[in-house]
């Protein structure tokens, strides 16, 4: 909207880092060139104060042909109200340029508060050409196989979307990786009647860490993309899509590890990738990462890394830490390897103590699901300084998101804002606004289950007047009544409680907007027993492990997963598969449990 050209730019106008006089803010994803203001203006409710100016938008079409542009976005001031003259807008310029990606604010996030709607739009444009054009692809070449199933994608939000709507709002598969991890860890969580367990996926570059409560992750509708600071909340382009709410820390095998100015071992979040990848790989790589700390502490078999597949050299692993590491702190590779698994472990301790507190929950009595390549070589360290007793590491851990892809459901999420107090609660407007979103989801998943009994879940983003945060309240599923308004009241007093130990008397409560997800069922979490092992089987050796509490080398037995049988292994030992390696330190005992999930218990 005219006027508003720099609202990208401008962003919230805060300091995300107070005290930094060198603050580096992401840049937006459009350059001042490529932002171009039209005519218009709507007011909050959604009526034209100033109708569109379609020569405004016309003056704009040898623009689009002078800069080759591939895609577009378009975002008015308050079309969240009223989308008519974005629709208005790319009628326009579609009628020209019928091949250019258009992305609509009122259809990607239809969310008050300009500057994250704006925001999320520029994102799905920015997108949208890859994504359309590797999908389609990819689609043509699986019919060729002779594929007829429907095609199914991951979102940010742990359910499975069809082609079409990825294709259209490619935006909410952002971070589909990590939330299928969490969708298996709550489905393991389910199947082990833990309903408070703390899930860990540790890889190659990054650490995520999710709470999961009564079988159901975290959630959230506003995540950051392209921080500035890699773990500073604020520093990154706000992306408003449905979410799991987790933290993520530059913790992974490939993580870089070395000695800042003040002496302190630091590691992450920079990383040395695949290739050269750490020093151990022996492809040129000469900065110590985690893997190579781990290979010197004795977690991994050099001989037996990925299946044997890839033979790693000790000596360069040694050789990286003393010299980045043992050098500058006078310690010999050992202890050096140590520090920096050590660092690594308490930053993600810390990042887990934190994120519980920012959420009102707690870390202690949860379980631990730990997968992905890395992170059952850390898992019981990180469960002994959470104090956690009982870690699970189920079986296919180090490709356990690809799996919890497999257990999702195929769900959708629409959001609406519709302001409404309390005080002037309007069930009827409330009730046609959630049965058009109830249409609109139930259309899109029925493209990927079009006989399953659908499930669904509506919530209200509600705060106190005045506040600029708003906090999640589930709502009746049923249609609404004016006597509903004691009911939101309640619910929204206990969730407001619960997170934050209070309520605010003689504070009226209101409504700023809506969500109404449909989904169908998750695949089942029955497990299948398997048959029952009647034999403990044996250790096929011995190896050298470093005992963090003695802060010395141990002999530690070696199993292998597939051979345990009815064993209950005691530590020190490892536990070796092709994908990953389970460290089971003294003080730890693993067995096999249900689906073949190792489970390491703290005695």
């Amino acid at each position: 909207t005219e006027g508003h050209r720099d609202a990208v730019e401008m962003a919230l106008e805060n300091r995300f880092e107070q005290y930094d006089i060198n603050i580096d803010r992401p840049a937006p994803l459009v350059p001042r060139y490529l932002r171009w203001p039209v005519t218009e203006r709507l007011n909050v409710r959604g009526e034209a104060l100033v109708p569109l100016d379609e020569a405004s938008v016309e003056a704009l079409l040898p623009l689009i042909e002078k800069h080759q542009v591939e895609a577009l976005a378009v975002g008015l001031l308050h079309a969240y109200t009223n989308p008519a003259h974005e629709q208005r807008v790319r009628d326009l310029i579609a009628a020209r340029f019928p091949d250019l990606a258009i992305s609509l604010s009122s259809d990607v996030a239809p969310e008050i508060r300009e500057y994250e709607r704006q925001s999320t739009t520029c994102a799905n444009a920015y997108v949208q050409p890859k994504m359309v054009g590797y999908l389609t692809a990819l689609d043509e070449q699986l019919k060729t196989h002779g594929f007829a199933c429907p095609f199914l994608l991951m979102t940010s939000g742990g359910g499975l979307i069809d082609l079409a709507t990825a294709v259209k709002f490619p935006i909410r598969l952002v971070e589909s990786g990590p939330a299928g991890g969490a969708i298996l860890a709550a489905r393991l969580a389910e199947e082990h009647g833990l309903n408070r367990v703390l899930s860990y996926d540790m890889g190659g570059t990054t650490a995520k860490i999710c709470l999961i409560d009564d079988y159901r992750p975290l959630s959230t509708r506003t995540f950051e993309v392209a921080r500035a600071y890699r773990n500073l909340k604020g520093s990154g382009l706000p992306v408003k899509i449905p979410a799991i709410e987790m933290v993520e820390i530059g913790a992974g095998g490939g993580s870089i590890a070395s000695v800042d100015a003040l002496g302190r071992v630091a590691v992450g979040p920079e990383s040395v990738g695949s290739q050269p990848g750490p020093a151990c790989y022996n492809q040129g790589g000469e900065r110590a990462a985690v893997t190579d700390a781990d290979l010197v502490l004795g977690k991994i078999d050099p001989a037996a890394f990925a299946g044997g597949t890839v033979a790693l050299a000790p000596e360069k692993a040694s050789e990286a830490l003393e010299r980045t590491i043992g050098q500058p702190l006078g310690m010999d590779a050992a202890l050096a390897a140590f520090a920096v698994a050590e660092i690594v472990d308490e930053n993600m301790a810390n990042a887990a103590r934190v994120h519980a507190v920012e959420w009102g929950k707690d870390v202690a009595a949860r379980a631990m699901i730990a997968f992905g390549g890395a992170a059952p070589l850390h898992a019981a360290r990180l469960a002994e300084k959470l104090n956690l007793s009982q870690v699970i590491v189920p079986a296919g851990a180090g490709v356990g998101s690809a799996v919890g892809f497999l257990r999702a459901p195929i769900s959708y999420e629409v959001v609406r804002s519709r302001y409404m107090r309390l005080d002037g609660f309007d069930a009827a407007g409330a009730n046609e606004l959630l049965a058009a979103m109830q249409a609109e989801a139930t259309a899109i998943v029925r493209q990927g289950a079009p006989d399953a009994a659908l499930s669904e879940t509506r919530l209200a983003f509600m705060r106190y007047v005045g506040q600029g945060h708003e906090i999640t309240v589930p709502l009746p599923p049923r249609a609404l009544e004016p006597a509903d308004a004691k009911t939101l009241r309640a619910a929204f007093e206990a969730a407001y409680r619960a997170l934050y130990g209070q309520t605010v008397p003689g504070q009226e409560p209101e409504i700023l907007s809506w969500t109404l997800t449909v989904a169908s069922p998750a695949v089942s979490s029955a497990v299948k027993a398997a048959a029952a092992a009647t034999v403990a089987g044996k250790p096929i050796g011995t190896r050298r492990l470093f005992d963090p509490q003695a802060q010395a080398f141990v002999e530690a037995a070696v199993w292998r997963r597939e051979s345990l049988g009815t064993a209950v292994v005691a530590g020190p030992a490892l536990i070796v598969e092709d994908q990953t390696t389970t460290v089971v330190p003294d003080g730890f005992s693993a067995e096999v449990g249900l689906g073949g999930a190792l489970v390491l218990t703290r005695r």
